[in-house]
Order: C-alpha cells, then sequence, then structure tokens
C-alpha cells in the first residue's frame, strides 16, 4: 500500500486525526501476532484491562476518521479515508464495520462523485476493503449495488482523472469477485474492461498504438482484474472468451509496457489453465507461435530495456512458457502463523495477487483471522485469534457469517461445476 502522509490536515472536527502510518500498522500486526502466544500471561498481568482502553481508543480514532470523511476539507478527507483503508487492511473489523456499513458506503459514494484524484482512488480502495471486510453476502452485495454503476461511469469516462480510472479498474474486479450475486453481471463488468485493455492490442501489421504510460496502466490494471474474473466464468463464458481473445491476447506481448507484457503473459497462462482444466486435450492453433514469442521473451536481451525490467521479465516468462507447453506451474509456499498455503496455479496466483493488492503487509493477518479470505482458498475456519477478534465474534455475527460463508460457497459451487473435467462441454 502506498505510504500515507503523516502532516496534519486542517479543518473540520477531527482535522487533527493523522492517517495510520505504516509503522503504525506493523505495531499493530506485531501485537496481533505476539497476542497468540501471549495472551495468557498478558491476562495474569492485568493487561486484559488495558487492552479494552486500547480497543477503546481504536475504534473512536476509526470513528473520527469516519466523522471525517465528510469533512469541507479535501486533504481532510483524504486523510480519514487513508486512515480507514489501513485499519482495514490491518485489523479484522466485521463488528464496528458492519454497525455502520452504510454510513461508510455513504461516504465512499460521495467522495467518488465528488473528490478529485487521489480522494476518487482512496475511496475505490477502500469500497474494496470494506467488501473484503464483509465478505460474501447480503451486506457486500448492498454496498456494491449502490457503487457499482459509479465505478463503471468512472471507468468508462475518458474526461475522468486517469488515476481515479486506474484505481477503479482495480477495485471493481475485486469488489466483483467478492460481492456480484449474478454472473451475467459478472460478464458484462468483463466486458467493461475488455474496451479498455484492447486499446493496447499491437496492430495487424506489428506496430503498437500510442499510449501514454498512464493509459497502458489502466489498460493493465483493466486486464488482470478481468483476468481476476476469469477465474469464476462459466464453462460457456470461458469458450467464448477462447474464441475472441485468446488468439488476438498475445499482441499484448507487443507493448513497450514491461507491466502490460506481464499481466498478457500471466492471463495467457491462466486461460491455458483453465482450458485444459475442460478438455485435457485443448490445442490452439497459433501454438508454435505463441512459443516463440514467449521464448523471445524468456530471454530478452534488448539493450534498450533497463536491466530490471528485463531481469523481472525473464523471470515470468520462463513460468509462462512453461504453463503453455507443459502444462506446469512452479508452486509457491505461503506462511503465516502456524499454517501454510500453498500456490500451485495461475488462478489461485491471480486470486491471491488480487486480494494482496489492497491487504499489502496484512495479507498474512487476514489469512490467519479473515473468514472469508480463509473460505476463499479453502483454510478452514481460523486456527488462532487475537483476543480483541475474539470479543468481536459475539452470536449476531457468527450467524451472519454462516449465512454469508453459505451463500459464498453456493454462489462458488455453481460456478465451478461447469468447469469441472467431468463434465462435456464440447468443442473450443
Amino acid at each position: 500500500m502506498p505510504r500515507t502522509k503523516k502532516k496534519k490536515s486542517k479543518g473540520g472536527q477531527h482535522g487533527n486525526m493523522q492517517p495510520f502510518s505504516d509503522e503504525d500498522a506493523s505495531i499493530e500486526t506485531l501485537s496481533h501476532c505476539s497476542s497468540y502466544s501471549d495472551t495468557a500471561s498478558v491476562a495474569e498481568e492485568g493487561g486484559e484491562a488495558s487492552e479494552d482502553a486500547a480497543l477503546e481508543d481504536f475504534q473512536y480514532k476509526l470513528k473520527g476518521f469516519i466523522d471525517s470523511t465528510v469533512d469541507k476539507s479535501a486533504k481532510t478527507r483524504q486523510g480519514a479515508l487513508d486512515g480507514l483503508k489501513t485499519a482495514m487492511a490491518t485489523r479484522i473489523l466485521y463488528e464496528f464495520i458492519s454497525e455502520r456499513r452504510m454510513t461508510i458506503t455513504d461516504s465512499i459514494e460521495r467522495c467518488l462523485k465528488k473528490g478529485k484524484g487521489e480522494e476518487q482512488r482512496a475511496a475505490a480502495s477502500l469500497a474494496c476493503l470494506l467488501c473484503i471486510q464483509l465478505g460474501s453476502g447480503i451486506e457486500s452485495e448492498e454496498v456494491f449495488k449502490t457503487l457499482k454503476l459509479i465505478f463503471k461511469n468512472i471507468l468508462a469516462d475518458g474526461s475522468a482523472n486517469i488515476q481515479a480510472r486506474q484505481a477503479v479498474a482495480t477495485s471493481l474486479g475485486l469488489c466483483t469477485l467478492v460481492a456480484e450475486d449474478d454472473i451475467l453481471d459478472v460478464h458484462a463488468t468483463m466486458e467493461c474492461f475488455e474496451n479498455l485493455f484492447t486499446r493496447s492490442y499491437a496492430r495487424m501489421d506489428g506496430t503498437c498504438p500510442l499510449i501514454s504510460p498512464q493509459a497502458s496502466q489502466l489498460h493493465t490494471n483493466a486486464l488482470l482484474s478481468w483476468a481476476l474474473l476469469l477465474t469464476i466464468c462459466t464453462a460457456n463464458q470461458l469458450k467464448d472468451v477462447l474464441r475472441k481473445h485468446l488468439p488476438k491476447l498475445p499482441r499484448l506481448l507487443e507493448s513497450d509496457d514491461v507491466n502490460m507484457r506481464i499481466a498478457a503473459g500471466e492471463t495467457i497462462a491462466l486461460l491455458f489453465e483453465l482450458a485444459r482444466d475442460m478438455d485435457a486435450e485443448f490445442e490452439f492453433d497459433d501454438w508454435d507461435e505463441l512459443c516463440d514469442k514467449l521464448n523471445a521473451l524468456a530471454t530478452d536481451c534488448n539493450k534498450h530495456r533497463a536491466k530490471t525490467d528485463k531481469r523481472k521479465q525473464r523471470s515470468v516468462f520462463r513460468d509462462v512458457l512453461r504453463a503453455v507447453e507443459e502444462s506446469d506451474f512452479q508452486p509457491e509456499t505461503i506462511r503465516f502463523g502456524t499454517e501454510r498455503m500453498i500456490i500451485d496455479s495461475w488462478v489461485r496466483k491471480r486470486t491471491y495477487d488480487a486480494f494482496r493488492e489492497f491487504v499489502g503487509s496484512g495479507m498474512n493477518y487476514h489469512l490467519q483471522a479473515n473468514e472469508f479470505i480463509r473460505d476463499v482458498f479453502e483454510l478452514g475456519p481460523p486456527m488462532l485469534v487475537d483476543s480483541a477478534t475474539m470479543k468481536a465474534m459475539k452470536i449476531s455475527r457468527f450467524e451472519r457469517h454462516l449465512h454469508n460463508s453459505a451463500a459464498f460457497k453456493a454462489r462458488t459451487k455453481a460456478r465451478s461445476k461447469f468447469r469441472d473435467k467431468r463434465v462435456d462441454v464440447g468443442e473450443f
């Protein structure tokens, strides 16, 4: 996550409040992790009372941020949004947020409509973190229904602030994954992303369109969100994508932007994985030509490219080439607390990277304690939860979680069964 400013903002009742800094975030996360093993000793030393006081102070600060999101000062609103973002990225705040869901949603909507640039960017990211906190269920669905049209309008508006459009391109993808309850609407959102990243396709003669670096980043973000939504598409939708886009996606490998080339390569690898999940005998007409392009990028020695770009590109495209040629994926182990999770597919990698984009250094904590994220990665109920989170787990919250979890699992099951290898999906 971007480093938040530490200067005091002016204006408003809570204008003297500062956003959480990276140092604050690390202290909060550290305190959670240490409390797993030290809860007993803390209680013995009377630390429970001080912990209650700290929690009360923390919530008071959050209430101040929520109030400040409607301040007249843009700087104060910006600081409040950043403060809420960092808090949601580093703490489990379900009960607190659930009680104030509509207020926070209204603030996000107002900042998206009336704010400029950085304020819109922060509001878009906060919307995504709000959905991550609420999980997949009626609460996040209502948040998303309020904001979805605003997101799409900003994304499609060529006169809107480019930074806001970049942020919305990323947030809309993950919000759709978490909170969209209609698979047809998922497809409609994917078309919004297609309208952007296809503008970066190289022309048939091999020349690339002239695109500014900022526009290229917008197209890259749109492509990555589109790829994320591929992971929940039905078989019929995937067949359409394979027919329409797989022959054209290699044109993005010609881009001058290294981030676009890498995003395109990873998306191609993801599509091959999904296609082979449906049909182990899947074949691509231009397979030899594609492999030649991927091999060239995996061994790129062009002097006009930066060394760091070439090193990063070669590493990624070695993996992409192996995926296309051999259906192979290099697994990665993520360790958090006493647990570990293996990233063993392009689907899981794209999903993990999407969540990490928003929670940043708090990802390991969310993998331990966020029930929704644990559902997504099939990790089961939290094994260890800090005392503050335990106190927040009231019966009412537990019942809502069961409903949200059931809704998420039912939705995932309904979508996944279309991609089961045993399902006859016909010819591509």
